[in-house]
């Protein structure tokens, strides 16, 4: 019974011979639509036995690519004519094709790499418009007919566009400004065992990024049409904003008009009377959904009226002395107020040689003046109405010159000489004062003394008056014979 077991496992043992791992090798690339081949080899089989060597991809058996049948190990010449789903882990399978008791046995794991050379590249605008305003999104795909294992490359206005907005085959810029418009270009390309290069252009697609409009400032002038018709010509400007742009002017909350221009500007006419109050302007600017209001200006224009006057400021150099002044000049009211300078009669410009005029529009004029020998003379100012200069306000006249200019003031002096002269007086009575003092005590000391004298004899003799009482009292203390007169001599 024994003999017999024995015989059983010793024949599965011999039917049962395992095979050895085979090596699977061949091209790491290809292209697609070509043919390879792939080689599988066996080292250890069985004698005897028919081997089956199959291409499979790792994850997946059901498929197989190729095989071969080896005879006496012989190694396997697998063919492939690659397709895009050869890509990918591929092992080949070792099994003895006549005896299920031998175990299949799997080679190694060789990637292949399939290559599609790139062609056809196009650009798609996947966030829809290629004329966006700022601050929207802008996505674009370069969109190929063929090709993998793509690098992609982003050209706007022939230069590379910066890595960080690249995500694979796409371009992304989440908030758009202006700086993003222009042409778009993609280049695709790849290459296949480094050594045959594949690159395809799209052609161009242009966006425009639009700017929004600012906000616009608002200003006016007044026009005079006719003695008793007056216009304000309100100015309605944003700094920024791609046209067409669309300005409208309100008063307060009533709507007054509303005009679209190219330009980043539009003006209004408006009647107007005179120191009135006609509340207040405001413009709004839109282009596309975007609109912005500016700020509120009044509508009231005060002619001007006096008195009008003048005053000035000086700089000092060297020695103290007077080297520039600036001449101010204001008019009592007046909304919109139209200055002018006069030396000795003579209107003076915006600049000249030694003066330069500037304006502080409504409330002041300055005119500022280097001291020489050409500024001297007589200066006054005028004030009057940008929009009616039939009636001019002038000021006093104030003559300069750089003398006057560097003499001390009258003032001046006087306080000084007057400081001094208070001084020579104070330390006069002072030191009559002194003189008057010490005669006084001198003619007050023998006096003193005579004083000081009698009192010293009238103490002795109330002393020894005492003194002659207390004789026979021998409870008296020797103390209260002694003279207290000495004691105030001594003292």
């Amino acid at each position: 019974m024994f003999a017999s077991l024995f015989v059983i496992v010793l024949g599965k043992f011999i039917n049962t011979a395992s095979l050895g791992l085979p090596r699977l090798f061949g091209p790491s690339e290809a292209l697609v639509k070509t043919a390879v081949e792939m080689n599988c080899e066996l080292l250890t089989f069985p004698e005897n036995e028919t081997i089956l060597l199959q291409l499979f991809r790792e994850v997946d058996r059901s498929r197989m690519f190729a095989e071969y049948t080896s005879l006496k190990g012989k190694e396997a010449t697998l063919p492939l004519y690659v397709r895009h789903f050869h890509e990918g882990n591929l092992v080949c399978v070792a099994s003895a094709q006549n005896n299920s008791l031998i175990e299949p046995t799997v080679s190694n794991i060789h990637y292949l790499k399939v290559i599609e050379p790139v062609e056809g590249a196009e650009i798609e605008v996947c966030s829809g418009l290629v004329n966006l305003f700022e601050g929207n999104r802008l996505e674009l795909r370069c969109k190929l007919k063929a090709g993998n294992h793509v690098s992609y490359k982003w050209l706007l206005n022939g230069r590379l566009v910066s890595q960080s907005l690249l995500h694979d085959d796409r371009l992304l810029i989440n908030r758009t400004t202006s700086q993003d418009s222009g042409s778009y270009r993609c280049v695709a390309s790849n290459s296949f065992n480094q050594t045959d290069f594949f690159t395809v252009n799209s052609t161009e697609v242009v966006i425009t990024v639009k700017d929004l409009v600012s906000e616009p400032d608002i200003s006016f002038s007044v026009l005079k049409e006719d003695i008793h018709n007056y216009f304000a010509v309100v100015s309605c400007r944003s700094t920024r904003g791609t046209p067409p742009v669309t300005f409208s002017l309100y008063n307060s909350t009533e709507f007054i008009a509303s005009v679209m221009t190219e330009e980043r500007f539009a003006t209004f006419k408006v009647p107007l009377v005179l120191g009135q109050d006609l509340g207040f302007l405001q413009c709004q600017a839109r282009n596309g959904d975007w609109v912005v209001y500016g700020e509120k200006i009044p509508l009231e224009v005060v002619p001007v009226g006096g008195p009008v006057t003048m005053r000035y400021t000086y700089d000092s150099g060297e020695n103290y002395a007077v080297i520039s002044i600036t001449i101010y000049c204001e008019a009592a009211k007046g909304t919109h107020a139209r200055y002018q300078w006069f030396l000795n009669g003579t209107l003076l410009h915006d600049r000249g040689s030694f003066y330069y005029v500037h304006h502080q529009h409504p409330e002041l004029a300055m005119l500022m003046l280097s001291v020489g020998d050409s500024s001297a003379g007589t200066y006054h100012c005028e004030v009057s109405d940008s929009f009616d200069n039939t009636t001019a306000i002038s000021s006093r006249r104030l003559y300069l010159d750089k003398h006057r200019l560097n003499r001390l003031p009258v003032w001046v002096v006087a306080v000084v000489f007057g400081s001094f002269t208070f001084l020579i007086l104070l330390v006069s009575v002072c030191c009559g004062i002194g003189v008057v003092f010490s005669e006084f005590l001198s003619s007050c000391l023998p006096l003193f003394r005579q004083k000081d004298i009698m009192e010293r004899s009238l103490c002795e003799s109330i002393f020894l008056f005492n003194a002659d009482t207390l004789k026979n009292d021998d409870d008296v203390p020797h103390e209260a014979t002694t003279s207290p007169c000495r004691e105030n001599r001594a003292a």
